[in-house]
């Protein structure tokens, strides 16, 4: 029986039928939500809450990635924030949660972006939108490459930040 690792989900070839930019934002989603589980799954509710050397904790980068997802997804489809979103977005550093209430907020919203990510999938991506109350403008292929590309860069940061927790535990 081999150890090997699988492909990461964009050497699968899986979502074939979807075209291919919203397919690698979808990939890279996937990709997300595995990496989190396998690096950051075996923490404790307290580690997840920690901030080695006061950086921010796991748990931010958790709720980090799947609400502002959410809010760049909010702006592809063309609409601007609702209160939700605005007063989540005030709660993402909170010291408060649970890895059972991380993990299944993120599992939640990987699904739920997945799904508005293959609506979009067949939209002109160079449809502009604009983005926050400044009304910056960008396109909705600037949003999902942007889901791809924001999401990647705190997985990297929450997988760091649980390599310095788990070598402070075997300190």
């Amino acid at each position: 029986m081999s150890n090997a690792k699988p492909p990461e989900p964009w050497l699968r070839g899986t979502l074939t039928e979807i075209p291919a930019v919203a397919r690698a934002v979808l990939h890279a989603l996937q990709l997300a939500q595995e990496d989190l589980i396998a690096w950051c799954g075996g923490l404790t509710d307290k580690e997840l809450n920690a901030r080695p050397g006061g950086i921010a904790p796991v748990a931010f980068h958790l709720r980090h990635i799947v609400r502002s997802a959410d809010r760049l997804l909010t702006y592809a489809e063309g609409r601007q924030l609702d209160p939700n979103q605005i007063a989540d977005l005030k709660t993402e550093l909170s010291p408060a949660g649970t890895k059972t209430d991380l993990f299944a907020e993120l599992s939640s919203a990987c699904k739920m972006s997945a799904d508005r990510i293959e609506r979009l999938a067949s939209t002109d991506l160079e449809t502009g939108r604009s983005v926050g109350t400044r009304q910056l403008p960008t396109t909705i292929g600037g949003l999902l490459v942007h889901v791809a590309e924001h999401t990647q860069r705190h997985v990297g940061q929450a997988i760091t930040t649980s390599k310095i927790l788990a070598a402070q535990r075997s300190a």
